[in-house]
C-alpha cells in the first residue's frame, strides 16, 4: 500500500507535472518511500530531456533493478552516438532477463523494469521488442499505457482500444486509466473529442497537477475541434511554462499553419523545433518530403519553347 505522499507524486508524474514533482523534497533516505520518490524524480528529469540530472540522483552502486533500469534509460536518452545508444539498450535487455529470476527485486520493481525497457525499445523503433517486453497480456496499468502509445504510434487504434477494454476488467477507475482513454479518444476522435477535452480541462483545474503537458494536450484537442484561437491560447501558455517542449512547439507550428499565427511567427517556431528537436517525427517527416521534392525537381527539365 503506497503512502499518500507517493500517491500524490505518482499523480503528478502521470499528468506530466514534472517540474512540480521535482520541487517536492525527497523523503529521508531511510524512509520506505525513498526509492519510489527517487524513481519518480529521476524519470521526471528524463521526461524533461535532462538525463544528466537523473543520473546524478541514482547511486552508481545501487542494487535496485528499477533504479538500474532508470539509469540505463537515462544513458540511452543522453547518448548521441549509436554505439552508446546500443550499449544502453543492451543493459535494458540484460535487466529484462535478470528479473525473470524470482530473487531479483519486488514485483513492482520488475514491472517498472519492463516499462522502462519497453519505453526505450519503442523510442529506438524496436516495436516488436517493446511489445514483447511489456507483455500484451500484462496487468500492470503503466505497461498498458505504454503499449497503447506504441499501438497509436503505428496507427493501430483498434489494438489500443482492445488493451483499454481489457484493462477495464481488472484495473480500478484511476487517473491513468482515464488518461489512456483520453489519449485513444484524441486519436480516434470519438464523440468529437469531447471526452478528451473534458478530462484535460478537469485536471487543469487542480493547481498542484497542472502542467504544460496538459495544456498542450488540450490545445491539440482544440485544434482538432477547430477551436483555433483557444488552442493558440493553451499552446502559448504551455510554451510560457516550458519554452523548449517538442510536442508544444510541433502543435503551435500546426496552429500557425491553420492561421493562428503570422507567417514569420510560425517560421520562428518551426526553426526552433527543427533546431532543438531534429528527431521529432514532424521534423523528420517534413525533411523527408523536402528531400523527395528536391530529388524530383532535379530530374525535371524545362522543355525548350515551341517554335510557332
Amino acid at each position: 500500500m503506497e503512502s499518500s505522499e507517493i500517491y500524490h507524486i505518482k499523480q503528478q508524474f502521470i499528468l506530466g507535472a514534472y517540474k512540480s514533482l521535482l520541487n517536492v523534497p525527497l523523503p529521508d533516505v531511510n524512509s520506505p518511500d525513498y526509492d519510489a520518490a527517487l524513481l519518480y524524480k529521476a524519470r521526471s528529469h528524463i521526461a524533461l530531456n535532462d538525463p544528466a540530472s537523473a543520473l546524478k540522483l541514482i547511486p552508481e552502486d545501487s542494487e535496485n533493478v528499477a533504479l538500474k533500469a532508470v539509469a540505463s534509460l537515462a544513458r540511452y536518452v543522453a547518448a548521441t552516438e549509436s554505439a552508446a545508444k546500443d550499449a544502453a539498450l543492451e543493459e535494458l535487455r540484460d535487466l529484462s532477463v535478470e528479473i525473470e529470476d524470482e530473487a531479483e527485486g519486488t514485483e513492482r520493481a520488475k514491472a517498472l523494469v519492463r516499462v522502462l525497457a519497453g519505453t526505450a525499445f519503442a523510442r529506438a523503433g524496436e516495436v516488436e521488442e517493446a511489445l514483447e517486453t511489456l507483455g500484451t497480456e500484462t496487468e500492470d496499468l503503466e505497461a498498458v499505457a505504454v503499449i497503447v502509445q506504441v499501438y497509436l504510434s503505428i496507427n493501430r487504434p483498434d489494438l489500443a482500444k482492445k488493451q483499454f477494454e481489457r484493462s477495464k476488467r481488472w484495473a480500478e477507475d484511476d487517473l491513468l486509466l482515464q488518461l489512456i482513454e483520453s489519449n485513444i479518444g484524441l486519436v480516434t476522435g470519438k464523440d468529437g473529442y469531447s471526452n478528451s477535452q473534458s478530462f484535460y480541462t478537469e485536471q487543469l483545474a487542480n493547481p498542484s497537477m497542472t502542467s504544460p503537458h496538459l495544456l498542450t494536450a488540450r490545445g491539440v484537442t482544440r485544434l482538432l475541434r477547430n477551436e483555433i484561437q483557444e488552442a493558440k491560447s493553451d499552446l502559448e501558455e504551455a510554451l510560457h511554462q516550458n519554452k523548449d517542449d517538442a510536442e508544444t512547439l510541433a502543435a503551435i507550428v500546426v496552429a500557425g499553419g491553420l492561421g493562428a499565427l503570422k507567417k514569420n511567427e510560425t517560421e520562428e517556431y518551426w526553426s526552433q523545433l527543427a533546431s532543438a528537436h531534429p528527431e521529432h517525427p514532424l521534423v523528420v517527416d517534413v525533411n523527408q518530403k523536402a528531400e523527395a521534392f528536391d530529388e524530383l525537381l532535379a530530374k525535371f527539365s524545362v522543355p525548350p519553347p515551341i517554335s510557332v
